[in-house]
């Protein structure tokens, strides 16, 4: 028998459930019929439209990219990529993901039961129902090849500091920039334009900076500690920290998920470039809903000149020929993997 491939799985964050993904569980979702099942009893027993109502509808970015909706949407759908990976021919060597896809990945490393990480990802996804704190921009720092200019990079973040604005994720060649709406405002007229950016993302909150401090210790007071548990496979947090299966702090972890990941900035950047330089992984491995994080997780292998791949045409070349990262959300890709 031919040996297992070696694989990292990298968990999407919120934005990724789209117009063009729409129908994605009706599709791939047979692998987790039991979990949806659960998840859509629990929304209903709470006055809430189902997860597999959301999916067949129309799409409506108001109603489909709300938080206490896009999270358990999405959530279903990596939950049942994940669980539609073939084991006999991979082995999954670590988990990471971007954002909310730290929940995921907390979910599929076995971190938190399936259950318990419903309530903590509907829960976290349903704080702002009343209204959303502040927002996020994303803006390109790269050139035409998908090479970070470290100059713009350094002029842009001094800008960012001296409006009051914070860096929320650090997303390959891009920076989601959290602030108060004010503070934005300024932003989108002092950002250089280019072709779209800077660009306001809809429906989304200054997730992970200090704005959202009111949050994080609400989480604390709804969540319990005893929701989480050792995981069965290796995570990397948005800091690039390894918890390990034999050696992680069940309520470090706790803090981790519920404080600093709330709060501060969430390097996905650094999260992956770990995923490759500590777990030597024969392929990374995308979770769908969609493949909005392509892009990014190329220009990281970039910035890392990892295989080679140097620029945004080796990058293409690479995907078109023996691809590094399989993305499930594209069909022909999703093939080499289930």
């Amino acid at each position: 028998m031919s040996q297992k491939q070696r694989i990292v799985v990298i968990c999407p964050g919120r934005g990724t459930y789209t117009r063009e993904t729409s129908g994605y569980l009706a599709k791939y979702g047979g692998s987790a019929k039991e979990q949806i099942s659960y998840m859509d009893d629990q929304r209903k027993m709470a006055g809430n439209t189902t997860i597999t109502e959301l999916d067949s509808m129309s799409f409506r970015a108001k109603i489909h990219m709300s938080g206490e909706h896009a999270s358990s949407l999405i959530y279903a759908c990596s939950l049942a990529d994940f669980l539609s990976i073939d084991q006999d021919k991979y082995e999954i060597v670590a988990i990471t993901g971007n954002s909310m896809g730290w929940y995921t990945a907390l979910a599929l490393s076995g971190a938190l039961n399936y259950e318990n990480a419903f309530s903590l990802i509907n829960t976290m996804g349903s704080m702002m129902k009343d209204g959303i704190i502040g927002g996020q921009i994303i803006y390109p720092i790269i050139n035409d090849n998908w090479q970070v200019d470290e100059v713009e990079k350094k002029s842009i973040l001094s800008e960012i500091e001296k409006v009051g604005a914070h860096v929320s994720i650090f997303l390959g060649g891009y920076l989601i920039i959290g602030g108060k709406q004010s503070v934005l405002e300024e932003l989108l007229k002092i950002l250089p334009a280019k072709d779209k950016y800077p660009f306001q993302i809809p429906f989304h909150a200054a997730f992970h900076t200090p704005l959202l401090e009111s949050i994080s210790q609400k989480a604390f007071e709804l969540l319990p500690q005893s929701y989480f548990q050792k995981s069965s496979f290796p995570l990397i947090d948005g800091r690039g920290h390894i918890w390990s299966p034999f050696s992680t702090d069940i309520e470090e972890l706790y803090n981790y998920t519920l404080g600093n990941q709330v709060t501060h900035a969430y390097d996905f950047s650094t999260s992956i470039t770990v995923a490759m330089k500590e777990f030597c992984p024969d392929k990374l491995v995308l979770l769908g809903p969609g493949n909005s994080l392509g892009g990014a997780i190329g220009q990281i292998f970039i910035q890392n000149n990892w295989q080679d791949i140097d620029s945004k045409k080796s990058f293409s070349f690479r995907q078109n020929n023996n691809p590094y990262l399989i993305s499930m959300g594209m069909n022909e890709q999703r093939k080499l993997v289930c």
